[in-house]
């Protein structure tokens, strides 16, 4: 049996086996200050071929508080071609729609500043936002990303309780590219606190 990690009361395995078996190095949460009060989003658990460290050996040595700052770094592990699975699960209730909204803006806002927002990527994420209109993420829900190795493409998996899974591919490589770095691209990703695991666990791989 897989050893687990508690993330903030959830638990994740420690492996998950997609195509080969990938490895939990970093997690943390998505939460907000509202009125002086944390509000906790979800848990986000990022899972990775443990051959990445390969592809990052010119930070060998680096401390994690100085991997945590190098955006080259991050931008490292998002280029690394090896398959990457970026897990969610629901702490607050939220409906798809509302969730589907955050991927829009987030993702447009940043393939806008890198001119990259064109009329395709428009009509990915208008799909994207389809796909999540429907669904109504309860405490626990899990929201997967799925990058495989060598491929522009990503998958989104939706588990609800009680319902079977949902799936839907996201064909756009600026889209699939600029998901990666919501999650974990540095200083600019949504969780500083799943990035600051990211630091820690590979500056300790990366020293062995």
């Amino acid at each position: 049996a897989s050893e687990t990690v508690m993330v903030d009361e959830i638990s994740y395995p420690s492996t998950i086996t997609t195509t080969k078996p990938l490895s939990l190095l970093g997690h943390g949460i998505k939460d907000m200050e509202i009125h002086f009060l944390q509000v906790k989003f979800y848990t986000i658990g990022v899972y990775l071929d443990p051959e990445i460290v390969n592809h990052l050996t010119q930070w060998k040595g680096t401390a994690p508080k100085e991997l945590e700052e190098k955006e080259e770094f991050f931008d490292g592990v998002i280029a690394a071609p090896v398959e990457k699975v970026i897990r969610l699960v629901v702490i607050k209730e939220i409906k798809g729609a509302q969730y589907g909204v955050q991927i829009e803006t987030a993702v447009r806002d940043r393939l806008a500043a890198d001119d990259k927002y064109e009329d395709e990527e428009e009509a990915e994420l208008e799909k994207i936002v389809e796909f999540f209109q429907s669904k109504y993420f309860k405490k626990n829900s899990v929201i997967t990303y799925h990058f495989p190795a060598n491929s522009p493409t990503a998958e989104i998996v939706v588990s609800l309780e009680g319902k079977e899974d949902s799936k839907f591919v996201v064909e756009n490589a600026n889209v699939v590219e600029t998901i990666k770095k919501w999650y974990l691209g540095g200083s600019s990703a949504i969780s500083p606190s799943t990035i600051s695991s990211l630091a820690t666990t590979f500056s300790q791989e990366l020293s062995k």
